[in-house]
C-alpha cells in the first residue's frame, strides 16, 4: 500500500496533536505546520514547518508534492457579551479562523490536485448550529467556515472532498480555564446528554474518517461531534 502523505496545520497541540497520532499509527506521513514542535518529538514519519498562520506565508514548497489529505485546526474560544465585543479582537478570530484556512488551502491547492483523491478537514463549533450566551465572535467566524467548507466542496469537486465538524467543549489546553477544577469539570460535563465533555480522539477520530477513504461519498458537510448538545435535550 503506497504511503500517503497528509497535512496537518495546527498539528502540535490539542486535536491537530490527536490526528497526527493517529495518523502516524495507520502509518502515514504528515507534515505538520505550526509554530512549535516539542510535542511532535519521537514520532516517525512526521515534519514539522514552523510558521505562524497569523503572520507567515504558507508557501507550496513548504509542502509535500502531493497532498492526500488536509487539516486545518487552529481555533480560538475569545467569549464575551455582546455589549464588550471589540472590532480588533473579532477580526483576530476572523483572520485565524477563516482567513488563515484560506491562505493555507491556497498554499496546499496545487499539491491536492496533484492526488488522485484529497479530503479537506475544517473545523467549527457547537455554538454556530446552537446559539450560546457569550460566544458572539467566535460563532460568527465559524459561521463562516462552515460556508467556506460548503463553498470549497462544490468548487473543488469531484477531486477534492471537504467537510466540516463542530465540535462542542473538548479537553484540550484551549479549554483549560474552563476546566480549572473538579467542580467546573463536573458542572460542565452535566451540561451533555452523554455527561461529558469531548476528548481530543473523539474529534480526531472523526477527523481521521472524513480524511480516510472509507468518507468517499461524503463531501460539504458539517459534522456536530457534541456529545449530542446541539439536537438533544435531556
Amino acid at each position: 500500500m503506497t504511503q500517503k502523505n497528509f497535512v496537518v496545520i495546527g498539528g502540535s497541540h490539542g486535536i491537530g496533536l490527536g490526528i497526527v497520532h493517529q495518523l502516524v499509527s495507520q502509518g502515514e506521513s504528515v507534515t505538520v505546520v505550526s509554530r512549535t514542535s516539542e510535542h511532535l518529538a519521537g514520532l516517525e514519519n512526521v515534519t514539522h514547518v514552523e510558521a505562524d498562520v497569523m503572520a507567515d506565508t504558507i508557501v507550496a514548497d513548504q509542502l509535500p508534492k502531493r497532498i492526500d489529505g488536509f487539516a486545518y485546526c487552529p481555533g480560538s474560544i475569545n467569549l464575551g457579551s455582546a455589549r464588550s465585543l471589540s472590532p480588533d479582537s473579532m477580526m483576530d478570530d476572523y483572520r485565524l479562523n477563516v482567513i488563515g484556512a484560506v491562505k493555507c488551502i491556497q498554499a496546499a491547492l496545487p499539491a491536492m490536485k496533484a492526488a488522485e483523491m484529497c479530503s479537506v478537514v475544517l473545523f467549527s463549533t457547537v455554538a454556530v448550529a446552537q446559539g450560546l450566551p457569550l460566544h458572539a465572535s467566535i460563532a460568527a467566524c465559524k459561521g463562516a467556515v462552515e460556508g467556506l467548507a460548503r463553498t470549497l466542496a462544490a468548487e473543488l469537486a469531484p477531486k477534492i472532498r471537504v467537510n466540516c465538524i463542530a465540535p462542542a467543549l473538548t479537553d484540550t489546553r484551549l479549554a483549560e480555564k474552563f476546566l480549572s477544577s473538579d467542580e467546573k469539570r463536573a458542572a460542565m460535563d452535566r451540561r451533555y446528554p452523554l455527561k461529558r465533555i469531548g476528548q481530543v480522539d473523539d474529534i480526531a477520530s472523526a477527523a481521521c474518517f472524513f480524511l480516510g477513504a472509507e468518507s468517499g461519498w461524503i463531501t460539504g458537510q458539517i459534522l456536530g461531534v457534541d456529545g449530542g448538545l446541539s439536537t438533544l435535550r435531556s
